[in-house]
């Protein structure tokens, strides 16, 4: 090799490095940026959540207004985003595809969201963390001129930057949005930049008084072959509670989008369900996000076995009418019930099947195994990893081809190594 070839060879790898540093930097600034304002959007959301829902808890009269509520939320997504609107969805389709997501999403799911916690709907608040995150980071990415791909990776940093501020698990909200994509495979470029916007987001949160919740589990048994058996018996119902609850939510929205043309029909016929079916109950433990039960696992209260299936019924009621919120923490409510009451009849440390519950629930309804395990991990310690590792993937095995989001694809079987990209069902 002669000098001149050395030259340009060394010139050239020089000019490579440098742009992958310029890159490196461009995009930790970019992250950095997304993870502050994300987090402020987010933080705001999450402080306003806990007043609307302590103050419908000071007002039980407002569950009257159900129907209502139902109607105007309807009537601002007509009037507002003119646009069919798919939830979470929206978000997904933007990175396979580039379909449009537009940032009057943002403020849109804050204020209908908050809507629906006001009068009582059963729904969450991370499906709707996702969507103004996805929205932000989409719209930041467009006002810098990016093109498509690092749009997509924007959308990924802001939705990691939401899930993280809201829910306090940085580690399991930076992989998340990666993950619930493609699954079997991970945008893996997006890695670092989601990393930084959702250790970002989650010191923002926690500066403005976001704390993370903290699931205590008092009682860890051994890890022998008896319980083992017994986790893999449990993950294989949560992977099935999954299936049921995925099916319930789709079902049943498709067969009302079919019989009721009109929206605002729609709504009332939802809103009224919902009230009758509280009323029909006697008390309010089903509506909003039911955290308190979920907490309740974990400290002996005693849990009905039919708690999780009720929970069900309400959320598939409120999210298939107009009502928005998301259903992640509907699925640890069901996943916290199932696993408390679960153990209580067969004597096995409820908090502990409570944990694993949620863990599984999550796993089988958003087909992410490693969030799942990463979520275990953040809010309930690493000590009973053996039960959670377990629980996480027979989870995964047993929930098929289901999901929350439509258009989340099934790149990979999860039975063989064959590539099949398909829809969830």
């Amino acid at each position: 090799m002669n000098s001149n070839d050395f030259k340009e060879k060394f010139l050239h790898k020089m000019d490579h490095n440098g742009h992958r540093a310029l890159s490196v930097v461009g995009w930790t600034i970019a992250a950095i940026c997304i993870g502050i304002a994300v987090g402020l959007f987010a933080t705001g959301f999450g402080l306003s959540m806990r007043y609307v829902i302590s103050f419908r808890e000071a007002h039980k009269w407002l569950i009257f207004l159900l129907p209502v509520g139902a109607v105007f939320i309807t009537f601002m997504y007509k009037q507002i985003l003119r646009e069919k609107d798919s939830g979470t969805n929206t978000v997904i389709a933007a990175i396979q595809s580039d379909e449009h997501l537009p940032f009057r999403l943002a403020p849109l799911i804050f204020i209908a969201t908050l809507v629906t916690h006001l009068v009582g709907g059963s729904a969450g608040r991370e499906g709707a963390a996702l969507q103004m995150g996805g929205a932000i980071g989409n719209g930041i990415g467009r006002a810098l001129k990016l093109n498509s791909t690092n749009k997509k990776t924007m959308i990924m940093c802001g939705m990691s930057a939401a899930f993280s501020a809201l829910f306090g698990t940085p580690m399991a909200a930076a992989i998340f949005s990666m993950e619930v994509v493609s699954v079997g495979i991970m945008h893996y470029a997006a890695l670092v930049p989601c990393v930084i916007s959702s250790l970002v987001a989650r010191y923002v949160a926690n500066y403005f008084g976001l704390s993370a919740e903290i699931y205590p589990i008092d009682v860890i048994p051994k890890f022998t072959i008896k319980t083992s058996i017994m986790i893999c018996i449990f993950a294989i119902l949560c992977g099935m509670a999954s299936m049921l609850f995925c099916t319930m939510l789709h079902k049943y929205e498709s067969f009302l989008s079919e019989k009721v043309s009109n929206p605002y029909i729609k709504a009332i016929i939802g809103g009224t369900s919902v009230l009758a079916l509280t009323l029909l109950i006697g008390n309010q433990t089903y509506n909003s996000t039911g955290s308190a039960i979920i907490m309740s696992c974990f400290t002996g209260a005693s849990i009905s076995l039919g708690a999780f299936l009720l929970k069900m019924i309400f959320t598939a009621l409120t999210l298939s009418c107009g009502y928005k919120g998301g259903e992640i923490v509907p699925t640890l409510f069901i996943g916290a019930t199932l696993g408390a009451a679960v153990g209580q009849l067969i004597g096995f440390s409820p908090a502990l099947l409570a944990a694993v519950g949620m863990g599984a629930l999550f796993c089988g309804v958003t087909n992410c195994p490693i969030s799942s395990l990463l979520i275990c991990f953040e809010l309930f310690g690493y000590e009973p990893m053996p039960y959670f590792l377990l629980a996480v993937a027979f989870s995964y095995w047993v929930s098929g081809y289901t999901g929350l989001y439509r258009a989340q694809k099934i790149v990979y079987s999860k039975y063989r190594s064959n590539y099949i990209d398909k829809k969830v069902d």
